[in-house]
């Protein structure tokens, strides 16, 4: 089978088109033929050497998550046959012809979903989700702040938190606000030219917020403290702006009775993703297709022009996901 392959860590030209061994198939597996491949950050560290040469579970070769059709499956899967469409979280190989998942990670491709958009769905809204919903304890009627609400995860919590019925604040370039808007979000800040601490506490009478997702870090961390309502609930998900020099007020951790949370799935225990996916199936399959929820496409690039995709990313020039066709 044909997959992207790289002899050395390094820039986006190291990827390859290569000829690779079909997946061997184990006992929990459904063996896929890759339709669509999603493109996410992790691939970017995976290709510079962030990870080493990672075994994540499923394959050695890059990529995170796939949709295609079920050509083969494991002795001890359940509840899946050969022909189904499915799409899920794998554990590297992704960016193949032919991939395998675990089949407590798959879940079908809904009606009205097409393979690109299947194959955008599950690592950005399962993380939403889990960091939104399952950890960050939204409920219905308050209000979020969502930073980066133009990405993927981000604008996959834009969505979810819209559906569920809360306020959303969310921070993005001035060109995406239109379609944040269109995702869900109730007011956009843009944070090139305003203070969104500022913005959020104009937007609340100065109450803050209930939640806050936050992908920056460090730059953002003392505001996002500062922005919270009380008993508020700051969920850590990605540290985009680096590490250095977080400041905490801790006065106002303690007067406020704040919660910082911090989480990554990459981390997580086989077991620990299959229930975060079963979370995300139960609660919201049955929203994607006609008229419900649905990932936004930024771009889709034959997979042999991998390291174009890359490189796109990269770049800061995608809005929503970027996905690679077999």
């Amino acid at each position: 089978m044909k997959a992207i392959t790289f002899d050395q860590f390094g820039a986006a030209d190291v990827l390859k088109l290569s000829e690779t061994p079909v997946p061997e198939v184990r006992p929990y597996d459904l063996l896929v033929r890759t339709r669509a491949a999603g493109v996410n950050r992790a691939d970017l560290t995976h290709r510079k050497g962030g990870y080493g040469r990672p075994d994540f579970g499923d394959s050695t070769i890059m990529g995170l998550e796939i949709a295609g059709d079920v050509i083969a499956i494991g002795e001890k899967v359940q509840g899946y046959a050969v022909g189904d469409r499915v799409m899920g979280i794998v554990g590297g190989g992704a960016y193949a012809e032919i991939s395998r998942i675990d089949y407590r990670m798959a879940m079908p491709v809904p009606e009205g979903l097409d393979y690109i958009h299947a194959a955008a769905v599950t690592e950005v809204f399962v993380t939403a989700n889990e960091a939104l919903i399952h950890l960050g304890k939204l409920q219905t009627g308050e209000t979020v702040l969502i930073h980066a609400g133009a990405g993927g995860v981000g604008g996959a919590a834009v969505q979810l938190a819209h559906a569920l019925g809360a306020t959303v604040i969310t921070t993005a370039q001035a060109s995406a606000h239109e379609l944040v808007r269109r995702m869900g979000a109730d007011h956009a800040i843009d944070y090139v030219n305003e203070d969104f601490a500022e913005e959020v506490s104009r937007l609340t009478g100065g109450r803050g917020v209930d939640v806050i997702l936050d992908f920056i870090g460090a730059p953002y961390f003392e505001r996002n403290v500062n922005a919270l309502n009380f008993g508020g609930r700051l969920v850590q998900i990605g540290i985009m702006g680096g590490i250095e020099n977080a400041k905490i007020p801790l006065d106002r951790l303690l007067y406020r009775h704040l919660q910082i949370i911090g989480t990554v799935m990459k981390s997580r225990t086989q077991e620990v993703k299959h229930d975060m996916s079963r979370r995300f199936k139960e609660r919201w399959l049955a929203h994607f297709g006609e008229d419900g929820l649905t990932p936004i496409i930024d771009s889709v690039f034959p997979l042999a022009d991998a390291a174009a995709a890359h490189k796109r990313m990269e770049d800061g020039l995608n809005v929503g996901k970027i996905v690679l066709v077999p």
